[in-house]
C-alpha cells in the first residue's frame, strides 16, 4: 500500500510540475484529498458477474442487454485455437474528473494553477446566455484506472486493464471540447438530434434508466442528465450532479467516437476474443455505469441517465466534504467486460 501511495503521489507531482513550467501565475483555486483505491471505490460495483454462463449477485435488470449465457468459448489464433469459458463482469477501468476550475486535479490531492496564459485558454470554464437560456462549458479529465493491477489481484487474468495509472486525456488541450462548431467535425449527426420528436423520446430513456438500464437504441439521449449531443463540454443544466454526470458520459462517448476508448463488453466471439475491445463510434450506454467518489463518496452503481434524486442527494455539499471542493467531481467508471478465458491448444 505504501508503494501504491508513493506512485500516485509521484504521478501527481509530475503532472503538476509539467504545468508549472508553463508561463502562468501560480495560485491555489481548488483542493482535494488524494484518491484512495480502497476507500473511494465501491467494490460491489463489479457485480453482477458471470463465469461459464452462471450468474453471481445482482438482479436481471443489472445485466446489460445482449449478455450471453453460453458457458464455453473458442478464439482462433494465428496457429491454433484458444478454448475457454466465458467471463463477464463490471470492470473498474477509468476515473473521470468533471471540474469547475481548469487544471484542477482533485483526485490527486493537489491544487491547480491559474490558466491566465493565452495558450491555456481552452481550459477556461465559460458561460453564456442566449434567449433567456444559460449554458456553460466545463473541463473534464480522463484517467486510466488499472484497479486490479494496482491491488495485485487477478493479475493472471487476460481481460483486465493492464496499462498503468495515467492521465490519458485533458479537455483543456482539446478545443473541440470548448467549441461546439469544432465538435461538429466528429458529430455531424448532432444537427438531426435537436428536433422536438427526438428529444421527446428521451422521456422513455429516463424511465428505463430509473428502473433498470438505459435504452441503447436511443443513443442521442442520456436520460435525465440531458442530451448526448454535442460531444463537447457545453451544458445548460442547473442541477450540478446531473450536469457533471452528463459531462462524464459525454467524455466516454467522445473518446469512443475518436477510437481512443474501445468497448470491451460487446457480446459474441468477436468481442470476447479481443481483450482491447472493439471500435464503438455509437456509445452503447448499457455497457457503462458510474460511481460518484468526490466530493462525497456514493455506493450506487449508476446507469447512464438515472436521475440524481435517486442516488445523488447530499453528494455535493455546498462547503465540500473534508478537503474536497464542491462542484469538483470524481467519477469511477465501471464498464461491462466480456471475454474468453482459457488455454491455447
Amino acid at each position: 500500500m505504501l508503494d501504491l501511495r508513493k506512485s500516485v503521489k509521484a504521478l501527481g507531482l509530475a503532472a503538476i510540475g509539467a504545468l508549472i513550467l508553463s508561463p502562468v501565475e501560480s495560485r491555489a483555486i481548488c483542493e482535494g484529498k488524494a484518491f484512495n483505491p480502497l476507500a473511494d471505490i465501491c467494490f460491489s460495483c463489479m457485480f453482477p458477474a458471470r463465469i461459464g454462463g452462471m450468474g453471481f449477485r445482482g438482479s436481471a435488470g443489472d445485466i446489460p442487454p445482449g449478455e450471453t449465457n453460453s458457458p464455453a468459448c473458442a478464439c482462433p489464433t494465428a496457429t491454433s485455437v484458444r478454448l475457454g469459458i466465458t467471463v463477464s463482469f463490471w470492470e473498474h477501468a477509468r476515473v473521470i474528473e468533471t471540474i469547475k476550475d481548469p487544471y484542477c486535479f482533485p483526485s490527486l490531492g493537489y491544487t491547480s494553477i491559474s490558466n491566465s496564459a493565452s495558450h491555456l485558454k481552452a481550459g477556461d470554464q465559460t458561460s453564456a446566455a442566449t434567449a433567456g437560456a444559460t449554458s456553460s462549458t466545463s473541463p473534464v479529465h480522463h484517467l486510466i484506472l488499472p484497479l486490479w493491477t494496482m491491488l495485485n489481484l487477478f493479475s493472471d487474468m487476460p481481460c483486465v486493464e493492464k496499462r498503468p495509472f495515467d492521465i490519458a486525456f485533458m479537455s483543456e488541450w482539446d478545443e473541440m471540447w470548448t467549441d461546439d462548431e469544432k465538435a461538429f467535425l466528429i458529430n455531424p449527426e448532432a444537427i438531426l438530434m435537436g428536433n422536438p420528436i427526438t428529444q421527446l423520446s428521451c422521456a422513455a430513456d429516463t424511465a428505463a434508466a430509473t428502473v433498470a438500464s438505459p435504452l441503447d437504441p436511443l443513443f442521442w439521449c442520456f436520460g435525465a442528465w440531458g442530451s448526448a449531443y454535442p460531444l463537447s463540454g457545453t451544458t445548460s443544466g442547473t442541477e450540478p450532479v446531473d450536469t457533471n454526470a452528463l459531462l462524464a458520459a459525454r467524455m466516454i462517448y467522445k473518446l469512443g467516437r475518436e477510437g481512443i476508448l474501445r468497448d470491451v463488453g460487446m457480446p459474441g466471439i468477436t468481442a470476447q476474443c479481443a481483450p482491447d475491445g472493439v471500435l464503438s463510434p455509437i456509445m452503447v450506454k448499457s455497457h457503462y455505469r458510474f460511481q460518484i467518489a468526490k466530493p462525497r463518496r456514493g455506493n450506487d452503481c449508476v446507469p447512464v441517465g438515472r436521475p440524481s434524486f435517486v442516488w445523488g442527494v447530499g453528494k455535493n455539499p455546498p462547503v465540500g466534504a473534508g478537503k474536497n471542493s464542491p462542484d469538483n467531481f470524481m467519477w469511477v467508471m465501471t464498464r461491462k467486460r466480456s471475454c474468453c478465458v482459457g488455454y491455447t491448444l
